[in-house]
């Protein structure tokens, strides 16, 4: 199955569930999207489903098999791959037709593909022969999107056989699912995000796949997902010594985005893209280099010369200017959209009233949460069910979760075998230690709301594609959903097509004219971080926290610097625009400066 690079757009991924399926729903279209491989348990009753969808021979791998989550995953990915391939092959095979299938893969192509420009020739050239001639052509240059994989390196932990024995470490969760995908018949790639792993990195190298053939050319590729420059060049020198190469880094901003936020010091996405701007070369020779070495080493003989690498964002994007400036600008490749197609049913797995939930949602109904149970700063939804069900259990006394499905667990508190802190065991040795130790004016009610903030998000972000695919299941629950701040932007429940149109700027989906611009939403999260920061350390400064704020203000400040010259630049706005931001930047440096002489 060969991949599409028609679209200058790709679909992240969202939660463990919402876009665990969607390569079904727009690979066939040349468009690529990202599947979580966290949940094998979910992907086992997906693999189910369509078995009975397509009439494809269904075979369960329990939980209790040998390597189970690894040959699930194998499974799954299979299954995936012989759907996209049946149908894109049923697309390329039609005629065309007005709302046939082919029709909207090349309707929703950009105006500057050259599949579209073709296209637009036929369609309105009276010669039938060069009409048959690019009938032809056309068919035989179009191709099926992506689907690719992600596995949250920090989710990793050890696993057990039925005696209590631990495994060895090639059965790590992560591990597992990577193994599951290596063996997949997919040529795709895998995106690695949350940091390094050094031992799952180096676990890459007994699978074939990942190494280019003497032409170049990989089966699969490696993905990481950065918050800057640094971390790329720390990463791809890792592996370009293990004899890895990284074919794309894959920029998020590290707040204004979706599911888990790795904030950075006040690094903000404008100066980091300038930097891989800049340095990309660098990047690619330090990389090349490292890898040359290693070859040698491993006797191999491939030219790196032949090897490129992408360069692509995500996190925040909005409307069609901001991805034409994002690829004018910095030269990515591909500009990420996640969040606003939750509001697209068509392609995400989100049940009807977190539909409605999310559309209405305004600045305030998202936040950034404590939800998670691996202590990293979660984007959340206040009027999911999964968050109203925590406040009711709060109040009842009843906080904490059975802890079905274990993948978050991390916690050795009270043992040497991880836990989870939103488990129902863990809140109770918490309150149980809370009796033992309290001294005379500690507040019961407090702590036990606050011991209540994480959420059983393993169940919660599968809950609404067992809804949406009416499966029974064990596993069954709340909904968690974990849209970014621009959801607040996106209020229409809107088709695919539709969407794509909106990402090409052909319509706008966008009613509210008060939507600010990515790169100043991301500011603004960031100085509403560094606020919580400031209130944290009020009581207790060390010279280390110290340290750490006057960094995180330094680096803001330089970003508002790098911005105020780069708002006259961005061509794709109309000037009252470029005006607007300019003044919006000069409040949020205002802002930043009264934090700063805020006494402690």
């Amino acid at each position: 199955m060969k991949s599409s690079n028609t679209h200058t757009f790709h679909i992240p991924v969202l939660g463990t569930g919402f876009s665990i399926d969607s390569p079904i729903k727009v690979a066939k279209y040349g468009i690529s999207s990202v599947v979580s491989l966290v949940d094998d348990t979910l992907m086992e009753q997906l693999r189910e489903h369509y078995c009975n969808k397509y009439s494809y021979e269904y075979s369960a791998i329990g939980a209790g098999e040998e390597d189970a989550r690894a040959k699930r995953i194998t499974a799954y990915l299979n299954m995936l791959g012989r759907i996209v391939d049946k149908e894109f092959n049923d697309l390329k095979n039609s005629p065309f037709e007005t709302d046939s299938e082919l029709q909207k893969y090349f309707e929703m192509l950009p105006e500057i593909s050259e599949l579209k420009i073709k296209y637009n020739e036929m369609l309105f050239s009276e010669d039938k022969q060069f009409v048959k001639q690019c009938d032809k052509w056309l068919k035989d240059n179009i191709y099926s999107g992506s689907i690719d994989v992600n596995i949250m390196t920090k989710l990793d932990k050890s696993n057990y056989d039925l005696n209590g024995n631990i495994l060895p470490a090639e059965f790590n969760d992560a591990h597992s699912a990577l193994r599951g995908f290596a063996n997949s018949d997919l040529h795709s790639s895998i995106i690695f995000s949350a940091g390094m792993n050094p031992k799952l990195f180096t676990y890459m190298t007994k699978f074939d796949d990942f190494y280019p053939d003497t032409d170049g050319k990989f089966v699969k590729k490696i993905i990481i997902k950065v918050s800057d420059f640094r971390s790329a060049l720390i990463h791809g020198k890792f592996l370009a010594k293990k004899g890895l190469w990284v074919s794309e880094y894959r920029i998020e901003s590290g707040l204004n985005c979706g599911g888990h936020a790795f904030a950075s010091d006040g690094y903000l996405l404008g100066p980091i893209m300038e930097e891989f701007k800049n340095r990309r070369d660098e990047l690619l020779d330090s990389n090349r280099e490292m890898l040359a070495k290693s070859f040698l080493e491993q006797n191999k003989n491939i030219d790196v010369n032949l090897l490129n690498l992408k360069i692509t964002v995500q996190g925040g994007v909005g409307n069609f200017s901001e991805q034409k400036f994002l690829i004018r600008k910095y030269g990515v490749d591909s500009v990420g959209w996640g969040t606003p197609f939750l509001l697209v049913p068509e392609v995400m797995n989100v049940d009807d009233e977190t539909l409605i939930n999310l559309s209405e949602a305004k600045e305030d109904d998202l936040y950034l949460s404590d939800s998670s149970p691996l202590g990293v700063p979660f984007n959340n939804l206040r009027s999911s069910g999964k968050e109203i069900e925590k406040e009711e259990k709060i109040i009842l006394g009843k906080a904490g979760s059975s802890c079905p499905k274990k993948f978050l667990i991390s916690n050795t508190e009270f043992s040497d075998k991880p836990i989870c802190t939103a488990s129902l065991g863990y809140i109770n040795k918490k309150t149980d230690e809370f009796n033992k130790t309290n001294v005379a004016g500690n507040n019961f009610q407090s702590f036990y709301k606050d011991l209540g903030k994480k959420s059983c998000l393993c169940v919660g972000l599968a809950a609404s594609t067992l809804k949406t695919k009416n499966i029974e299941s064990k596993y069954s629950g709340a909904v968690a959903v974990c849209p970014g701040p621009n959801m607040a932007y996106f209020s229409k429940i809107v088709t695919l097509k539709e969407m794509v149109d909106h990402i090409y700027g052909k319509i706008n989906l966008i009613t509210r004219s008060d939507r600010p611009n990515m790169f100043l939403k991301e500011l603004m999260l960031y100085i509403d971080y560094f606020s919580k920061k400031l209130d944290e350390s009020s009581e207790y400064v060390t010279n280390q926290s110290q340290d750490y704020l006057d960094k995180f203000y330094n680096n803001l400040q330089d970003g508002i610097t790098y911005y105020k010259n780069l708002i006259p630049e961005i061509l794709e706005e109309k000037e009252i625009m470029r005006e607007q931001m300019l003044e919006d930047l000069l409040v949020l440096e205002n802002k930043l400066l009264n934090l700063a002489l805020k006494p402690a």
